[in-house]
């Protein structure tokens, strides 16, 4: 599937998109692991719940668990939330 990085991650990958598998998000996260290493760990925490200030988005709608289902055609979207005062 493909996948659309956001920017603060793009030092891991090195393009805005790379292509990905598995049939969960969770899944899909350990596999852009398994070929950049350290980039789920910027994206799930210690308690393999999804970090507040990422949000993921699978064919444009909002995902917040990790066992959302994921098919082959699915475009996942990976923003990080911007915040300030």
């Amino acid at each position: 599937m493909k996948v659309l990085i956001a920017s603060p991650l793009h030092s891991y990958v090195n393009a805005r998109e790379v292509d990905a598998a598995g049939t969960t998000l969770r899944e899909m996260l350990a596999d852009l692991d398994r070929r950049y290493p350290g980039i789920r760990f910027r994206m799930v925490d210690e308690q393999d719940l999804l970090r507040k200030h990422m949000r993921f988005f699978v064919n444009g709608e909002q995902v917040f668990d990790v066992e959302h289902a994921l098919r082959p055609t699915d475009e996942v979207q990976i923003v990080q939330a911007l915040s300030g005062g």
